[in-house]
């Protein structure tokens, strides 16, 4: 069976990247090399990052393409060896990716969904701004450094204190 994906040109995509040990924390231990492979494919591969958050390992991201241009995985491909590339090798590596050179870093796959309207893009947003509380890395969203987040913050659109995790408790009926 072959995998399909939605490719809407111009479109704004949801998407989960995994690393392929997930007992490792290489995102956050060298998040400036991630920063820099995305970077670096920004500028060949122009997108629009409408949010992201990168945990240990695992990363989610909503993106906005540009108009006529649907090609999300090339960008991905592009990030994820950039990052690869800048790192030391210290993960385990199968003899089937050994043979096609191929690193030990990431899932080949990612998750993907295409965003179909404003409702839709703010649940996705909420639920990328939300995932540390959810992992329990930070008490509230904004605690945790590494979310676009912050740019929301900086220009009023959220408050610091949203999705504390004492909220979420209250919420779930505990007191």
């Amino acid at each position: 069976m072959k995998y399909r994906r939605t490719r809407i040109a111009g479109g704004a995509y949801f998407f989960t990247v995994n690393l392929a040990e997930c007992w490792r924390t290489l995102l956050v231990d060298h998040v400036t090399e991630l920063r820099d492979a995305v970077r670096a494919v920004r500028k060949n591969h122009p997108f629009d990052a409408l949010a992201w958050v990168v945990l240990p390992d695992h990363m989610h991201a909503i993106w906005e393409l540009p108009e006529g241009d649907s090609d999300c995985a090339t960008r991905w491909m592009l990030i994820k060896s950039g990052f690869s590339r800048g790192i030391p090798k210290v993960e385990w590596v199968r003899e089937s990716r050994r043979t096609k050179g191929e690193r030990g870093i990431w899932q080949r796959r990612f998750w993907e969904h295409l965003i179909t309207g404003e409702e839709d893009l703010q649940r996705h947003m909420d639920y990328v701004y939300f995932n540390p509380v959810k992992h329990g890395y930070a008490k509230r969203a904004s605690d945790w450094p590494y979310s676009s987040i912050h740019r929301y913050i900086r220009q009023g659109w959220i408050t610091d204190d949203w999705a504390a995790a004492v909220d979420v408790n209250i919420a779930a009926g505990e007191r």
